[in-house]
């Protein structure tokens, strides 16, 4: 399984933040606040998208190992869709979107106006349905995001993979060349549509990055 887009290979020196840890409740707050309305404003996009209400919402923030990431979508063996962006600018970082097969079978779907059986693979329209999806997720948080900081923040063209979920972390881990630090993380609720959808978005900032994006917001301790 590989992602299907150059993901930049991590530069000599490049290291991800272990200040995650330094995190306060204040500054978790500014977060929940980008991810609220980050979550607002993908909503109206992909309804715009589908031509009727689609609701989202961020009912969860937390700070987890990254090595724990699978176990939040059901575990290291839990087939799932992977939607990764890599972001440059001022304050680079990395970010992955990731479905259950089943709940990306649905929002699939529901955008190709089509049902996936349960053991019917998503086929390269559904692919490219999802992939969408996650430009949408992820051009949301990170225009909110450009909004608290006044930084600018560069996506590249999202890349899309269905495997375990500990493969596609692994395959993260080893193209960006990291070690694996932590991640923080945003449930992703997605109503309004078949039944409720639960995805789980996550950032992972290069060095420098998080403070960066800290001191842009003002709530830098």
């Amino acid at each position: 399984m590989t992602f299907n887009i150059l993901i930049p290979k991590a530069k000599k020196g490049d290291t991800f933040m272990p200040l995650y840890d330094n995190i306060s409740e204040f500054q978790m707050d500014a977060f929940r606040e980008i991810g609220t309305i980050g979550a607002g404003n993908g909503a109206t996009a992909l309804s715009q998208l589908m031509g009727r209400k689609i609701g989202m919402t961020v009912p969860a923030i937390k700070v987890l190992p990254f090595a724990d990431v699978p176990d939040v979508v059901g575990g290291a063996e839990k087939l799932v869709a992977g939607i990764f962006t890599t972001v440059e600018g001022l304050a680079p970082c990395n970010l992955l979107l990731m479905f259950p097969v089943e709940s990306a079978k649905i929002l699939a779907g529901n955008l190709m106006e089509k049902h996936y059986g349960e053991t019917e693979e998503i086929d390269d329209v559904g692919k490219s349905a999802l992939a969408e999806v996650g430009n949408i997720v992820t051009g949301a948080y990170l225009n909110s995001l450009a909004s608290f900081t006044g930084l600018s923040f560069i996506p590249s063209v999202p890349a899309l993979a269905t495997d375990m979920a500990g493969a596609i972390l692994n395959t993260v881990l080893v193209q960006i060349g990291m070690a694996g630090d932590k991640a923080l993380l945003m449930e992703t609720v997605f109503t309004e549509i078949e039944e409720k959808v639960t995805g789980h978005f996550f950032l992972l900032p290069q060095t420098g990055s998080l403070e960066k994006i800290m001191e842009a917001i003002g709530v830098k301790e």
